[in-house]
């Protein structure tokens, strides 16, 4: 993709951390089966050889993983990373429409199961997986007597 329009379909992510705060703006764009997140990859977004930071792709994968599974469960207060694999077969460079593409494979009242992938443009760049936990509803507060 050479120039810097957001694809159809995606929109301001609004939910904000500390983490991707600096990496703003994030796009979202739900999908049948999950969520992407994305980023026009700028300064912001690269080590020092111009490649897009394997951390951040790392953050933005998990971050589109669990919130795919958390979107098919609803009524959970969150949840957390059991574990994650994520595997580099390309880079990402300065420019390129960066899309983390996720789904929940298998969702469960306890463990919860996603994959992704990364694309650069056109460009298959990361595959991830993770299993999250899911954390019980927080109790709604007693009405006084």
């Amino acid at each position: 993709m050479s120039d810097l329009a957001v694809p159809a379909g995606y929109q301001r992510h609004r939910r904000a951390s500390g983490l991707t705060a600096p990496w703003e703006p994030i796009f979202i764009r739900h999908h049948d089966h999950g969520l992407s997140l994305a980023i026009r990859a700028g300064q912001p977004h690269a080590n020092s050889r111009g490649f897009v930071h394997g951390g951040l792709i790392s953050a933005l994968a998990d971050n589109a993983m669990g919130l795919s599974c958390a979107d098919r469960l609803g009524g959970i207060s969150g949840l957390v990373t059991v574990s994650m694999t994520l595997d580099f077969l390309g880079s990402a460079r300065l420019g390129q429409w960066v899309e983390i593409r996720a789904e929940a494979t298998r969702t469960g009242r306890s463990l919860n199961f996603a994959a992704a992938q990364v694309w650069a443009d056109d460009a298959l760049c990361a595959r991830a997986t993770a299993v999250f936990k899911a954390l019980a509803p927080r109790p709604s507060p007693e009405t006084p007597s």
